[in-house]
């Protein structure tokens, strides 16, 4: 698998590349681009707008997701381990020397310190790649909204 699409795979089976903290990632670029779009004196605009239409009177909330959502924070499981501090699977991974917890002779186990639906997630991924490999099941989800 080439390594640019290993650092956005993380080793769940999960898209970095799609998360909403992930620096270069679509959300991030969507974000910065409405934030152009609207330009940096858009705050007033919408206070007037609200006479047309009250859901204006929610733009400095709206405002300050869209900055956060610009930000783009993380370099993906791979380069900043995982934002769910309970995620046990990047240092387990890193520890064993592999990519992804499928290659690992104890797997599916409970080092994976997720909850029970992202545990059902990281398994099922896991089991995907084995069966598709890791490059076949990376161009299936590449695409795919990273929420679903």
């Amino acid at each position: 698998m080439r390594r640019a699409h290993l650092a956005r795979l993380a080793p769940c089976g999960l898209n970095c590349g799609g998360c909403l903290a992930f620096s270069g990632g679509p959300v991030q670029e969507a974000a910065q681009s409405l934030i152009r779009a609207l330009g940096p004196d858009f705050a007033p605009y919408a206070e007037r707008f609200t006479a047309m239409n009250p859901v204006f009177a929610d733009y400095p909330a709206f405002a300050r997701l869209l900055e956060f959502l610009g930000h783009g924070s993380c370099g993906g499981c791979r380069q900043s381990g995982c934002l769910f501090q309970a995620c046990g699977v990047h240092a387990c991974i890193r520890d064993k020397g592999l990519d992804f917890c499928f290659q690992c002779d104890d797997f599916p186990c409970d080092a994976h310190g997720l909850p029970p639906a992202l545990a059902e997630r990281w398994r099922t991924n896991n089991e995907r790649m084995r069966e598709e490999g890791p490059e076949a099941y990376w161009l299936r989800i590449k695409d795919k909204p990273r929420y679903p």
